[in-house]
């Protein structure tokens, strides 16, 4: 009987002790309250606090994400839009900042959504759905110096703000995706007629090219022709005397005339009379032949 009399105070000793044992985690840190006031700080680890009289609140160190969840806003073109956002955010695990986020703001996660909204609708209220549209990156920027500011006493850390989605309504999408699609084809024509225009101007300067070809061969084979001549000639001069010579400037013209070449001959050449010269003779030929007929008579 003694016996049991010792066991009982020693089991209500143990289950005393078992009672304020407190484990915290390394994601958490803990307020202990003695009576309702605060007492101290519970970094990560074993702690034992009094049953009935102590408490302790574990709070949670990492970093959270809450959604602002779609919200109708009217923006400054009276459009209503459903906009959405999401918030990321942690405790920072210092005593200071731990005491903060729970003594000076009723629900950290509630409250920072809330102020998403407010902020929101103040931003996207000013804007045009086009300018909210091609605007994300301010509307982002400006919701999170908000944050920022407004949740300076709530022991936070805000590590970034983010615009999820602007959606206009089924009748103004509509009509926005028609007017890209009409600027996607503008300027898909705009493109078509520039790379059109671009083979032109190339094709035009590949005929101006092959005609100043041409047009140089020609000048240089002319020339070529003409030098030609004129060495002939210069020989016609040197090695032949009398008709043989003006027998041989002929034979040389009619060789370029059979080409259908151009010959460009100085005006005091001789060979501008060749043709002359030659008419001069066959009129010699005839009147020596009517004298020997004449003889011979």
């Amino acid at each position: 009987m003694i016996e049991y009399i010792l066991l009982y105070p020693l089991i209500v000793i143990m289950t005393f002790l078992l009672a304020g044992i407190r484990i915290v985690r390394p994601t958490h840190r803990g307020l202990i309250e003695r009576l309702g006031k605060y007492n101290r700080f519970a970094e990560a680890g074993f702690h034992w606090i009094i049953p009935v009289i102590d408490r302790m609140y574990q709070v949670n160190t990492t970093e959270e994400m809450v959604d602002a969840e779609p919200r109708v806003i009217i923006t400054n073109d009276n459009l209503n839009v459903t906009v959405d956002a999401q918030i990321y955010f942690k405790i920072n695990q210092d005593e200071t900042s731990v005491k903060n986020s729970q003594y000076n703001v009723d629900d950290v996660s509630h409250q920072m959504v809330s102020l998403a909204r407010t902020t929101l609708r103040n931003i996207i209220g000013t804007l045009t759905l086009k300018s909210a549209n091609s605007e994300r990156n301010k509307i982002n920027k400006e919701l999170y110096n908000t944050l920022i500011k407004e949740t300076s006493t709530w022991g936070v850390e805000v590590i970034r703000a983010e615009l999820k989605q602007i959606e206009p309504p089924k009748d103004v999408q509509g009509t926005m995706n028609q007017v890209v699609k009409a600027e996607n084809e503008k300027i898909a024509a705009i493109d078509f007629a520039t790379a059109k225009e671009t083979d032109a101007d190339g094709e035009k300067r590949a005929t101006i090219k092959r005609a100043e070809g041409i047009k140089t061969s020609r000048i240089l084979h002319a020339e070529g022709e003409a030098e030609a001549i004129k060495l002939v000639n210069e020989a016609a001069e040197k090695y032949f005397v009398g008709n043989a010579q003006i027998l041989k400037r002929l034979e040389t013209l009619e060789n370029s005339l059979d080409e259908n070449t151009t010959i460009v001959v100085p005006a005091n050449s001789d060979l501008v009379n060749v043709i002359g010269d030659l008419a001069g003779i066959m009129p010699l030929k005839k009147q020596q032949s009517k004298k020997r007929d004449n003889n011979g008579e």
